[in-house]
């Protein structure tokens, strides 16, 4: 709300106005001080014709609601209500305005060109646009028939009753015109390698940092295809890479791991960060950064539609950015209630006993941050922690293994652990990144031993 002594402030009144609807709306009080004492003022026709002049400033056209309060001696006050309207930005004289905290100032360009798309974004955005020179050819039909055949398994897609790939697409909103593949048909379905040149924005980066900063690489790896392969990979090399936290489980002296992070609040998390991109840049890519502290998930663009990382840990409107893109991942079930996603995240988190996840909007990215608890002696894996200094559980009987059988292969001492092949290598490749074992001699013949 925003008071002004009389109607001679006028000009400056209508900024407000206008930075108020480019906000959420707001209240302007004719009549009153700065300070909140009530003058009120005469009010007349002219009064009333020399701010419907006034508002004539506007565009897009924006009409006030003027509701005329009486205070005493014949004055009132002119109470001024605006709502958020459906084109956006407004402007006022040609200049656009918003809001910061009780003051109004010329939007800067950035805001500007957000509320532009925000504001074409319910009929002209990018994943709705045609995809020149694709065709269902160039879609992986395999990844189709599996979104539609969970769809109908979760009761969230009748049967179609036919597996045509151009049926299925035609029936989950992505073919323009009924024919001509859409964007978000390729970001979702194509096969591959295939986006390249097309569309390089289809790309997943994954590191694995060693220590807290960026400065060295122990693992560093880029892909390029659909939403859903790039998803997997990204899954893949957090089982690769993200600690295991053991414990004993009472009354049977046995050792049980677990992930040191839910794997639900981690995979929602990863698919936020797909449906929620902005895919108009050619040079983004979601992002997946592990550090020895914390893990980062990393998704190109902004919070749109007034959204903030403080609201998004509340209950909270969901207006997905792609929601063609977002209503394929919900049928597939990669993603459960549009709006939720953030607060089952901090749930899952509250459980599990670990710390809340943050979420930064800065420099034109969108980064979720969950802390991986400290160092335990019971913890194996990725962590530095847990596999220098503190070996215990799984990794260290490898290490053992290798001590006193060295020369063996992978597939030798994944059988003689009874552990899985995978288990095996992952835990072999975290010993040799952190120098405690080493393979020596040629690939086929050749074995892990302990360096020397």
């Amino acid at each position: 709300m925003e008071f002004k002594k009389s109607t001679a402030e006028k000009e400056r009144a209508c900024r407000t106005l206008c930075a108020f609807a480019n906000l959420q709306g707001g209240q302007l009080l004719f009549g009153v001080t700065p300070a909140g004492k009530v003058l009120g003022q005469h009010v007349t026709d002219r009064t009333l014709e020399e701010l419907a002049q006034e508002f004539q400033g506007f565009e897009p056209p924006l009409f006030p609601e003027i509701q005329r309060l009486p205070v005493a001696d014949g004055r009132e006050v002119l109470a001024l209500r605006v709502e958020r309207p459906t084109l956006l930005p407004v402007s006022f004289r040609g200049v656009p305005y918003e809001r910061v905290l009780n003051t109004t100032r010329v939007m800067p360009r950035a805001n500007y060109q957000r509320l532009l798309l925000e504001s074409l974004h319910a009929t002209d955005r990018w994943e709705t646009q045609p995809a020149p020179g694709w065709t269902v050819d160039k879609l992986d039909a395999k990844e189709i028939a599996v979104t539609i055949e969970e769809s109908i398994r979760r009761g969230r897609s009748d049967d179609p009753g036919s597996r045509n790939p151009t049926d299925i697409l035609r029936g989950l909103g992505l073919l323009m015109d009924d024919s001509r593949l859409s964007r978000a048909a390729v970001a979702l379905f194509c096969k591959g390698d295939k986006p390249i040149p097309d569309f390089p924005q289809l790309t997943l980066r994954l590191a694995r940092f060693k220590g807290t900063t960026r400065n060295e690489f122990l693992d560093n790896r880029q892909y390029h295809g659909n939403a859903f392969e790039l998803m997997r990979r990204a899954e893949r090399f957090l089982i690769d890479w993200l600690p295991v936290a053991g414990r004993i489980v009472p009354g049977r002296m046995e050792r049980e791991d677990m992930p040191l992070l839910p794997v639900e609040a981690v995979r929602e998390a990863l698919a936020n960060a797909f449906v929620h991109r902005d895919y108009a840049s050619g040079s983004g890519s979601v992002g997946v950064a592990l550090y020895d502290d914390r893990l980062e998930i990393i998704s190109p663009g902004e919070l749109h539609f007034g959204l903030t990382p403080e609201k998004l840990l509340k209950p909270h409107e969901s207006k997905p950015w792609n929601p063609l893109i977002a209503s394929t991942f919900y049928r597939r079930g990669h993603i459960e209630a549009w709006g939720r996603g953030t607060l089952k995240i901090a749930e899952l988190l509250q459980q599990a006993g670990l710390e809340p996840f943050t979420v930064a909007s800065e420099m034109e990215t969108v980064t979720v941050t969950f802390k991986l608890p400290g160092k335990h002696e019971e913890v194996s894996g990725g962590v530095s922690g847990g596999v220098s200094g503190g070996i215990s559980g799984g990794i260290g009987n490898l290490l053992a293994h290798i001590e006193s059988h060295p020369g063996q292969k992978a597939a030798q001492i994944a059988a003689t652990l009874g552990v899985p092949l995978r288990t095996a290598e992952r835990w072999l490749r975290q010993l040799k990144t952190n120098g405690k074992i080493e393979f020596r001699g040629a690939p086929k013949t050749g074995g892990y031993y302990p360096t020397r």
